[in-house]
Formats: structure tokens, sequence, C-alpha cells
């Protein structure tokens, strides 16, 4: 199997580097990338890099996924989010090629406390949001053999996240103010990769391919608000590290009222996973497993 990987050295890509490298042959790319266009604002370029490598897989883990940025950027996130995307699944039909791409619960209003399913009306609340919805509309106009996983909270061992903010912040600030209305559950990318792999073993491994194709929900179990979730990594880096000096002694909750931002946010960002547990098989863990993991990390 050959796979092609756009956006390799972001969260997901990076673990996608491991846990694809098994499956076949993987020419992984980034932005940077020479010999061949990993750059999504270059639409020209994808298309040709396509056509020149004839994967059997495409796994698109690239985004424009500065969220509040994206209000006043809308062009360039339409152009990464959506007409990247759009060109990678006309070439993906056209090579016959597998397209595998991610998406968020952003493209949900927010609203309610009952999980999404991938069958509930989409309503975007941010540019964010809308071009990620375009993205996956143009996958499932153009390409029938996809595999859309719509996640939340993800979070990896690289580059920043919501953890290594909480920890930084509590070891220079006596107080922590954390938004407590918001709820949903933390996804390691590690867990994003590890089911996209199996997903993709089983898609080429049955003579019938067709019922694991489509959109899937893809995250952690169980639920927590920011608030919680930054109270448990605390906890958990202290019991990692009991001598860890940190300054904070309160982690209080607030409103995201307090926190105005130019995006809206979804306070709802639950999933329902029940669809891709019974096609894939699987048993997705809580999302404490992962993230007590990534403090045990973050103080190695």
């Amino acid at each position: 199997m050959k796979i092609l990987l756009f956006g390799k050295q972001g969260q997901v890509g990076w673990e996608l580097q491991r846990s694809l490298a098994p499956l076949g042959t993987l020419v992984a790319l980034d932005r940077h990338a020479t010999d061949l266009c990993g750059d999504l604002t270059d639409t020209a370029g994808i298309e040709k890099t396509i056509q020149t490598v004839r994967p059997q897989v495409i796994v698109n883990a690239a985004a424009y996924t500065a969220v509040d940025k994206a209000e006043s950027d809308v062009d360039l996130a339409r152009q990464v989010n959506a007409t990247a995307v759009g060109a990678m699944a006309c070439q993906a039909q056209a090579v016959g090629a597998w397209l595998v791409h991610y998406s968020t619960d952003y493209v949900f209003n927010g609203s309610g406390e009952q999980p999404w399913t991938e069958r509930d009306d989409t309503a975007p609340l941010n540019v964010y949001g809308q071009t990620k919805l375009e993205g996956e509309q143009f996958i499932q106009a153009q390409c029938p053999q996809h595999l859309i996983f719509r996640t939340s909270w993800v979070y990896g061992s690289r580059g920043g996240n919501f953890a290594k903010t909480m920890l930084r912040l509590a070891q220079e600030r006596p107080r922590l103010t954390v938004v407590a209305d918001q709820f949903g559950a933390p996804t390691g990318a590690d867990l994003l990769a590890d089911v996209t792999a199996h997903a993709l073993r089983q898609c080429f491994s049955t003579a019938n391919p067709g019922p694991c194709a489509g959109l899937f929900n893809l995250a952690a179990t169980g639920e927590t608000s920011w608030h919680l979730y930054a109270k448990h990594v605390l906890a958990q880096v202290v019991i990692a590290q009991p001598a860890i000096k940190l300054v904070a002694s309160e982690v209080v909750p607030v409103a995201t009222a307090d926190f105005p931002t130019a995006a809206a946010r979804p306070h709802n960002s639950r999933l329902d996973t029940s669809k891709l547990r019974s096609t894939f098989g699987l048993t997705l863990p809580p999302w404490q497993h992962g993230v007590d993991r990534l403090a045990q990390q973050l103080v190695a």
C-alpha cells in the first residue's frame, strides 16, 4: 500500500507517521517539502503531487486551525480547509485512492447536552467550522472512497496544547481562571492516528469495503469541561512529579462570556462514537487515559 500524508509536522500528522508506517510505503509531506508539494495554499501543486505519487491512500492531516484568526482571514482558512481538500478529493477519485480527512465538532452549533451524531444537522458558529464543513462536503460529493473523522479537543505530545499551557501558567500565577461551561472529550493525536491505521487496514482487508467508507465521529469516551480538564492535568502532574513547584493555589471556574473571543465557541462538543465503534469493532478509551500519559510526559 502506498500512502501519501499531508501535514506531517502537525500534532496528528506526527503520530500518523508512526501509525501508518507498518501499512506500506509512506510519503509524508509538510508545507516546506521541495521535490513534491505539501502546501495546501498551492492547489495546483497538491494536484500534481497526487498525480505524481499515485497513492492508494491520501491522508490529510493539514488544516487551518487558528479559530479566532480565521474570522478575519477567511480566504486563507477556506483555501486550506475547503478548496485544497476539494482538489484532493477530485484527484483521489481520479487515481482510485481512498481519502482520509479530519474534521471537527465545530461543524455543529454547540447547543444542548446530547452527544452529536453523524446524522445531526450542521450549523457552524464560526468561519473555522464553516470551512471545515465545506471540506467535508467537497469530499462527500467527489470521492466515495473516503473516511472523514470528526473529532474534538485534540492534543498531542508535540507542539502546544491546553495541558502544557495550564502547567506553565500554574507555575507562574497563583490563581487560574478556566472556562467551565464548555463540554467535550480531550482526544489524543495518538488515538486518532491509531484508529486511522486500524480503519484503513480493515478497509483494505475486506472484499466489500463499502460499509467502511463514510463520516465517523472519533473522540475519547466520557466528558469534561475545560475547568475540570485543567484541574485533572495539574493533579496528575503532581502525582507524576511530587517535587514540582506549582504556584497556583486555586483553579477558578468561569463562564464563556467572561472570556470574549473573535470566534464563538460551542458549549457542547460531545460526540457520539457508536457508529465508529460498531463499524470497526473498536473500544475507545476514556479521555483520562491519554491525558494521564500526557501529564507524565510533561514532567518526565
